[in-house]
């Protein structure tokens, strides 16, 4: 919450000066209508310079709109941040009668970038002797940039291989696994194949090590993941979801593997997915 906030006062504070000198559109508001901004890239952040102007955009699940509302005052500005690191800023007036109430907004009109953020994912490196890395913070940008990255896995269709398991009608499948920036991406599936909506109550990824002989033992480390993108409260019935968990880097030895409990809430259709060792050594 503190990163967002300084991030939102730097950009202000950055674009002070560039802003007076900047032709900005102006959005009309009132307090009957709500007046709806579709932006290119999902919002992270959006905020208003004066208490008279309100705008709500989803904040547990980003998504490309928000609405405006306002009630008779002062004119002010508003800024929004896609999760890209696209800035876009508006002078924002009051007005009775709206002659517009739905704002199609294209990258072109972006005033700048947070900084400046790669395109799609770094070349893939590959090094089955990586050790496990326990600094989970991430920085404000290395989370843009990371959520950046798993909106275009999201929308990628490369693949890593069979791995799912099934029970109940409802599958739990493993897309892709690629390596960048020391992390690991898991892009996940769920499909709810029956007529039951699947609340979800928890997904947890660990590692676990088995040890051979008379007396079987399993050891198990959980991994917490760095970021869970589009992570689902509810698949409804017959629907399914993407969505990615962001891990530090990882490998494991022969003797490990990795497993994926998937746990539903008020119910019993609890999946356990496992991952071999060839897959996280060598992810895409």
């Amino acid at each position: 919450m503190k990163n967002s906030i300084l991030i939102i006062f730097l950009v202000l504070s950055s674009l002070k000066l560039y802003s007076q000198s900047l032709k900005l559109d102006t959005i009309y508001a009132n307090e009957h209508k709500n007046v709806a901004l579709f932006f290119p890239s999902p919002i992270q952040q959006g905020i208003t310079g004066s208490e008279n102007f309100v705008f709500t955009y989803n904040r547990e699940k980003e998504q490309h709109f928000g609405l405006l509302q306002a009630t008779p005052g002062k004119e002010s500005n508003l800024l929004v941040i896609s999760d890209s690191g696209a800035i876009f800023s508006y002078f924002v007036k009051y007005s009775g009668d709206l002659k517009k109430l739905n704002y199609f907004i294209a990258d072109t009109n972006s005033i700048g970038n947070v900084f400046p953020v790669s395109e799609g994912i770094k070349d893939v490196i590959k090094d089955p002797g990586l050790k496990e890395d326990s600094d989970k913070s991430l920085s404000v940008s290395d989370e843009i940039y990371f959520r950046k990255s798993c909106s275009y896995l999201i929308e990628k269709k490369q693949g890593i291989g069979r791995i799912k398991k099934r029970k109940n009608d409802v599958i739990l499948r493993v897309e892709n696994i690629v390596f960048d920036k020391e992390h690991l991406f898991f892009v996940l599936e769920i499909k709810n194949r029956s007529t039951i909506d699947y609340e979800l109550n928890f997904l947890e990824l660990s590692v676990q090590t088995r040890k051979n002989g008379k007396r079987k033992s399993m050891q198990k480390l959980v991994q917490e993941p760095s970021l869970k993108y589009q992570m689902p409260g509810i698949i409804k019935e017959g629907q399914s979801t993407r969505f990615v968990y962001v891990m530090p880097k990882f490998s494991i030895a022969d003797d490990k593997e990795v497993v994926l409990d998937l746990n539903e809430k008020n119910g019993e259709r609890d999946l356990k997915l496992k991952v071999k060792q060839r897959y996280i050594n060598n992810p895409n």
